[in-house]
C-alpha cells in the first residue's frame, strides 16, 4: 500500500471525524484492489455525555457464517447499550460479534448494528475497523502495513489484526505422535502447540526431529486453501534464564554475536522465504528473559548473580531488540514478546516496570514498537486463567483478599484479569492500540477431585482464598512440573476482550527439567525447583517445589506429566 494512499484514507478518517462518519470507500481509486470489506460508522446523536452510533459493516469477501468486528478509540469512550450485536470493551479495545440471527453475511451483503455510549472530551471517530482480523476500508493491508519496503526487505504479505482469528493452526506431528502413543492421548493428539526453537541445532532438526523447514512445509500441507498459523518459540539468549537452572541455554552472558548472526539470522532468513508467505507465523520472543531483569536482580532478595550480570551487559536488551527487528521485518511475522504471569509480575512494584523494559527492548537495536504484535502470559507456567470464587476486591472480617498469604498484596489472582490490564498498560506507554495478547492454557485448567466447586469459608481470609481457589500450587512461585495441574481451555481465537488466543505454546507431556541432575549436551542444567523433596527460597516464599518426580530433562516426554495434565484436564476430556 502506497504512503499517498496511507494518506489519503487518514485525510478522509479526520474530515468524516468531523461530520460523525467514518467513510467506507476512497472513490475514483483506479488500480487500486477492492476493500475486503467497509465499515460505515455514524454518530447519530450526542450530547455532552454520550452517544449512540450506527454502524454498517459490508463484506466484500468471501461469505461469513459469523462475524466479529474489532476497533479501538483514541479518547475515554464506553459502551453502555448495544442492539443487533454482542459489544464487549476491554479498555479503548471495542469487539462487536453477531447476533445467533444475524451471523451470516454473503459476499456483497451488509449488517447494521447500533449502541449507546458516554465520553468526556472530544468523541473521535475510530481510525480503523477489522473484520474477523482483516483491515476495514483499506485495500488489504493491516494496521501494521509497513508500506514501501526498504531494499532487501523480505517477503510481500501483510499482517492482519489477530493471526488467530478465521485460522486452522498448526498440529506439530512429533508432538502429536506422542500424545496419540499415550493411553487416552488421541483425545488431544490433535491440537496445536509451539515449536520450540531453543538451540541453534533446532533450526536444522537435530536427533532425527524435524528443523524449522521441515514443520515450515508441513505446516503449508496442513493448511491447504485456508489460513493457518504457526507457533515457534524464539528462546536462546545469551545468559538464558539467569534465574533457573533447568532451561540454561548454550550461549554465554557475552555471546550476543553469536545469538545475532548463528540463530536469530539463519530463523528470520527462512522465515523471509516466500514459499512461507502464506502462512501466519506467531512468535513467542524470549519467555522469562525481561521480567528476570525487573524481579531478579539487586538490591531485590530474589537476585541472582546471573541476572545481575545479564542487567549490567544489556544483552538481553539487546537480544530482544534484535530479535524483534529482524523477525519483524518479515511480513507474516507476527511478534509476541513474553510478559510473564500475574504471580511473578502483578505487583506494583513489578507490573508497569516490565512494560518499560519490554518498551526499552522494542525500540534497541532497530527495533519499534510496530515490530510487537502483542504480549504473551503464562508461557509454560500453571496459573489459574480465571478464579471463579473470589476477586481482588473480597474482604472477609475486613481483611482484603489482598492480605491473605497466597495473594500476597497482588493486584491480580488470575491470569485473565492480568493479561487485560497487561494489555492496557502496555498501550498507555506507547505500544500500539492494536496490540493483542495470548494467553498460555496447556496446563492451568486444575480439574479433577481437588478442584473446588464453590467460595472457601469466610472464617478468615486464609481460609476463604485457600477453601475457593482453582490454582492448587503451594505458591504462585512455583513453575516447574507442578503435581496436580491439569490441561486448560483448548487453543482458540477471540475468547475475550483483548485477548487475540488462548494457546498451547507449552507443549503438554513435555518436562519443565529434571527431578535430579541429568548429564546432557543440550546446556541444561539442574535446578532445586524442579526437584520434589526442595523446601523453597525467597521467590517462592520457601515452600516446598511441588514438582512431580522421575521427571527427565526440560523438553523431554515426560509420560507421567502427561497422564496428570488429562486426568486433571479442565474442562474435562
Amino acid at each position: 500500500m502506497s504512503r499517498t494512499r496511507t494518506a489519503l484514507l487518514a485525510a478522509l478518517a479526520l474530515v468524516a471525524g468531523a461530520s460523525g462518519t467514518a467513510l467506507a470507500v476512497v472513490p475514483g481509486d483506479v488500480g487500486i484492489a477492492a476493500v475486503p470489506c467497509t465499515v460505515d460508522y455514524k454518530v447519530q446523536n450526542q450530547w455532552d455525555t454520550g452517544f449512540t452510533t450506527a454502524v454498517t459493516i459490508t463484506n466484500n469477501s468471501a461469505a461469513k457464517s459469523s462475524w466479529s468486528l474489532k476497533w479501538s478509540y483514541a479518547g475515554n469512550q464506553k459502551v453502555s447499550n448495544f442492539w443487533n450485536s454482542k459489544i464487549s470493551q476491554s479498555g479503548t479495545a471495542v469487539t462487536a460479534n453477531n447476533e445467533s440471527y444475524n451471523g451470516s453475511l454473503a459476499t456483497g451483503a451488509s449488517v447494521s448494528f447500533g449502541f449507546q455510549g458516554t465520553y468526556s472530551g472530544t468523541n473521535a471517530v475510530p481510525a480503523t475497523f477489522t473484520l474477523d482480523g482483516v483491515t476495514c476500508n483499506v485495500d488489504g493491508g493491516g494496521p501494521t502495513d509497513p508500506g514501501p519496503t526498504d531494499p532487501g526487505t523480505p517477503g510481500t504479505g501483510t499482517r492482519v489484526d489477530n493471526p488467530y482469528a478465521g485460522a486452522k493452526v498448526y498440529v506439530n506431528p512429533e508432538w502429536s505422535a506422542n500424545a496419540a502413543a499415550e493411553p487416552g492421548g488421541s483425545r488431544i493428539a490433535n491440537q496445536p502447540t509451539g515449536v520450540w526453537l531453543d538451540r541453534v541445532a533446532a533450526i536444522n532438526g537435530a536427533g532425527g526431529k524435524m528443523g524449522l523447514r521441515a514443520h515450515l512445509d508441513e505446516a503449508l500441507k496442513q493448511k491447504g486453501s485456508g489460513e493457518l498459523a504457526v507457533q515457534l518459540v524464539i528462546y536462546d539468549l545469551p545468559g538464558r534464564d539467569c534465574a533457573a537452572l533447568a532451561s540454561n541455554g548454550e550461549f554465554g552472558p557475552t555471546d550476543i554475536d553469536k545469538y545475532k548472526t548463528q540463530y536469530i539470522d539463519p530463523i528470520a532468513a527462512i522465515l523471509a522465504d516466500s514459499k512461507y508467505a502464506s502462512l501466519r507465523i506467531v512468535t513467542t520472543v524470549e519467555l522469562d528473559s525481561l521480567p528476570n531483569l525487573v524481579t531478579n536482580v539487586s538490591p531485590r532478595n530474589t537476585a541472582t548473580p546471573n541476572c545481575d550480570t545479564m542487567k549490567s551487559n544489556g544483552n538481553y536488551i539487546k537480544g530482544v531488540g534484535y530479535a524483534l527487528n529482524k523477525l519483524g521485518d518479515v511480513p507474516n511475522v507476527y511478534n509476541y514478546v513474553d510478559a510473564g504471569h500475574h504471580g511473578w509480575l502483578g505487583w506494583d512494584d513489578n507490573f508497569s516496570t516490565t512494560v518499560q523494559t519490554i518498551k526499552q527492548a522494542a525500540t534497541a537495536e532497530g527495533a519499534t514498537v510496530n515490530d510487537v504484535h502483542g504480549f504473551i502470559t503464562n508461557t509454560a507456567n500453571y496459573s489459574a486463567l480465571k478464579e471463579p470464587y473470589y476477586t481482588i476486591n473480597d474482604s472477609v472480617n475486613g481483611k482484603s483478599v489482598r492480605e491473605s498469604k497466597w495473594v500476597d498484596w497482588n493486584r491480580y489472582v488470575d491470569e485473565l484479569s492480568y493479561a487485560q490490564a497487561f494489555r492496557q498498560e502496555a498501550v498507555s506507554q506507547g505500544f500500539p492500540s492494536g496490540v493483542g495478547m495470548l494467553i498460555d492454557t496447556s496446563r492451568n485448567g486444575w480439574g479433577g477431585s481437588a478442584r473446588p466447586t464453590g467460595p472457601g469459608a469466610k472464617t478468615d481470609v486464609n481460609t476463604y482464598v485457600d477453601g475457593g481457589r482453582i490454582d492448587r500450587r503451594l505458591n504462585t512461585g512455583n513453575w516447574c512440573n507442578q503435581s496436580g495441574a491439569g490441561l486448560g481451555e483448548r487453543p482458540q481465537a477471540s475468547p475475550a476482550a483483548g485477548i487475540d488466543a488462548y494457546v498451547w505454546i507449552k507443549p503438554p507431556g513435555e518436562s519443565d527439567g529434571a527431578s535430579s541432575a541429568v548429564p546432557n549436551d543440550e546446556g541444561k542444567g539442574f535446578d532445586r525447583m524442579c526437584d520434589p523433596t526442595y523446601t523453597g527460597n525467597p521467590r517462592n516464599n520457601n515452600n516446598m517445589s511441588g514438582a512431580l518426580p522421575n521427571a527427565p530433562l526440560s523438553g523431554h516426554w515426560f509420560s507421567a506429566q502427561f497422564q496428570e495434565l488429562m486426568k486433571n484436564a479442565y474442562p474435562a476430556l
